[in-house]
């Protein structure tokens, strides 16, 4: 039998989310938005955003293996070298074209809960975060969503990172992961009931465009 874990006063890290609860209502309304409005017919694509050390490392491709059994069923991985390999670097283009990011950024060690993003990582997670689901990959708690983590933007001025630092606490029955993944489902086709901030269906929200606000989230 094991007590159950409670947070401690003195640890600001001690929580389940940095996410104030109108950030994740909100939050949670896009997501349920985009679920509402995707078609059928059209592929999900999901960008993974890391560095050039990070692709070349030798778990690479079981990271993304991982990434794929983390997301819903059918969808679609895009990655540099699949989408850039022989062609010039996009982003603005791309972006347009999809439903969402996943970014891996540099542990601080092994198994920490915080990660530094490069200045590239930075400016496309910049370019998302606020209409479409973005999640950190970590490798001891898989994908969590970016609203859920406290983030720092670090220098140089001229090329700044992002600092991503995720709950203590946060746990994979988190309503921001479900909401987001939801977002994701094919086929909804306009029907599925919207997930309430408790996480249970609920034709009570509102569906908003989601504008992350708040002392944690600055990209």
């Amino acid at each position: 039998m094991h007590a159950t874990q409670k947070p401690r006063n003195d640890d600001p890290l001690d929580v389940e989310t940095f996410a104030h609860p109108e950030q994740q209502r909100r939050y949670i309304a896009a997501m349920n938005r985009i679920a509402a409005e995707r078609r059928p017919d059209v592929p999900v694509r999901i960008y993974v955003s890391a560095s050039p050390k990070t692709v070349n490392d030798s778990n690479w491709e079981r990271w993304l293996k991982r990434i794929t059994e983390d997301l819903p069923d059918g969808v679609e991985l895009l990655h540099y070298r699949s989408t850039f390999g022989e062609s010039p670097y996009d982003w603005d283009t791309l972006a347009d074209q999809l439903d969402g990011l996943v970014v891996i950024g540099r542990p601080k060690r092994l198994g920490s809960r915080v990660h530094v993003l490069g200045p590239v990582a930075r400016l496309e997670l910049r370019s998302l975060v606020a209409k479409k689901p973005v999640w950190l990959f970590t490798h001891n708690l898989g994908l969590i969503p970016v609203i859920d983590c406290k983030s720092q933007v670090m220098p140089p001025a001229d090329a700044p990172r992002l600092k991503l630092i995720a709950p203590k606490r946060w746990n994979r029955d988190s309503r921001t992961l479900r909401a987001a993944m939801n977002a994701l489902q094919l086929g909804n086709d306009g029907q599925q009931p919207g997930l309430g901030l408790e996480g249970q269906p609920d034709s009570t929200v509102t569906p908003r465009t989601f504008q992350p606000r708040g002392e944690q989230v600055h990209v």
